[in-house]
């Protein structure tokens, strides 16, 4: 259950229908519809809780109050009642756990001031939208009034040289059907970047080849725009050679920020690692996590490469990737082949995909079902030649 939040903000222009109390009740259900998975390590949900809180703290800046509340909702959601089920809950680290609990102390104060704000936002909203019934509702009264006048006045007999007059029957206005004044759908869904899974799929997810991803219906989705400098292939296939030419694969972390509703690939961080001709398992991710802390960043991804093979995702592949889409759905897969020269930009397929990959519980290279496709080109990605990309080489 993924926060759409394009889609939203588009929705949000049409609430001011709905009233406040219940505006702000779907927005707490969107915060309210976080599961744990207890096959993703706890810590990453920990490290994944800071990025929420990271990015709830731009939409704060830039005047999206929607997105910051919603996001220190599903933060507050998380940690105080769901992450306790979690497996792995009583292994956390003490010092994580403390880090965690100031930043529950400082979140909750600026959700409520943020739930005060909205309040009386929808609520000025809401009394406009009355105003502007009432308005509308005197006009068709009006005009009503001026039809029946205007069909008193009229001839009872029409002129014996005129054509026949088409006399307009007043009460037919009565049975126009208008449209709905409040356009409500209890099944409308909204997803915030951060995407976690429902407990309540089923284990093989049903597929409808009508309903099979496109180009057009992912594109025109509500994932957010991530941002890659051209340099991020350039460099790491250069830090990489050497692997490469022993036939090993190397793998680095996608990093970056948000601002005005896009990502930006800002670093690649390579942390310590043991890689094969089809793997690569990384080391001491606390460093990675502790430069992200310090730089302010956002996990966007991975990068890796594969040095005898083409651009695609393995099965093993499939499963690093999940835990990083679960987590936010815009994440990207960046697979380099420089054997074949390709570059591969991809995702899990989100209506089928997703769901499949996050409950399969086999390891290791296994098969897959081919169709319907578990991966698709990432179609959210844009590159960018002038945009610089810092390496991070923690080996």
């Amino acid at each position: 259950m993924s926060f759409k939040l394009d889609q939203f903000t588009a929705e949000s222009a049409q609430m001011g229908t709905v009233e406040p109390k219940e505006r702000l009740r779907q927005l707490a259900s969107f915060s309210d519809s976080i599961e744990v998975d207890s096959n993703i390590p706890i810590k990453r949900y920990y490290r994944s809780g800071l990025e929420m809180v990271r990015m709830a703290s731009v939409y704060m800046q830039e005047g999206n109050l929607e997105g910051a509340y919603i996001l220190y909702m599903r933060f507050m959601t998380l940690f105080l009642e769901k992450v306790i089920n979690h497996p792995e809950y009583k292994t956390v680290p003490v010092d994580l756990k403390q880090q965690n609990q100031q930043k529950l102390k400082e979140v909750l104060p600026v959700a409520e001031k943020l739930k005060a704000k909205l309040s009386e936002k929808y609520s000025k909203e809401y009394n406009q939208f009355l105003e502007e019934k009432k308005r509308e509702e005197k006009k068709r009264r009006d005009m009503k009034e001026k039809l029946k006048k205007t069909s008193v006045a009229s001839p009872s007999y029409p002129e014996p040289t005129a054509p026949s007059s088409i006399l307009v029957d007043a009460d037919m206005l009565d049975r126009v059907l208008y449209p709905n004044d409040f356009p409500t759908d209890p099944n409308r869904s909204s997803g915030t970047g951060l995407l976690l899974p429902d407990k309540n799929l089923a284990i093989k997810p049903t597929y409808d080849r009508t309903l099979k991803p496109s180009p057009t219906s992912v594109l025109a989705g509500s994932l957010r725009p991530v941002i890659i400098p051209t340099e991020t292939m350039v460099k790491f296939l250069q830090l990489a050679s050497r692997n490469t030419l022993n036939n090993v694969e190397t793998c680095g972390i996608l990093a970056g920020k948000l601002a005005h509703n896009k990502f930006s690939i800002t670093h690649i961080i390579v942390p310590k690692q043991k890689g094969t001709a089809d793997s690569c398992t990384t080391m001491n991710e606390e460093e990675i996590f502790n430069f992200q802390d310090q730089k302010n960043l956002i996990t966007l991804g991975w990068i890796h490469t594969h040095p005898s093979q083409t651009a695609f995702l393995s099965s093993v592949d499939l499963h690093t990737h999940c835990s990083y889409q679960i987590m936010l759905e815009e994440a990207i897969a960046i697979v380099c082949s420089p054997k074949y020269n390709e570059t591969g930009f991809f995702c899990l397929t989100p209506s089928y995909g997703l769901d499949y990959i996050s409950q399969c519980r086999l390891s290791g290279f296994h098969p897959h079902p081919k169709d319907p496709p578990l991966f698709m080109e990432a179609l959210h990605i844009t590159l960018e030649d002038k945009v610089p990309i810092e390496v991070v080489d923690l080996r």
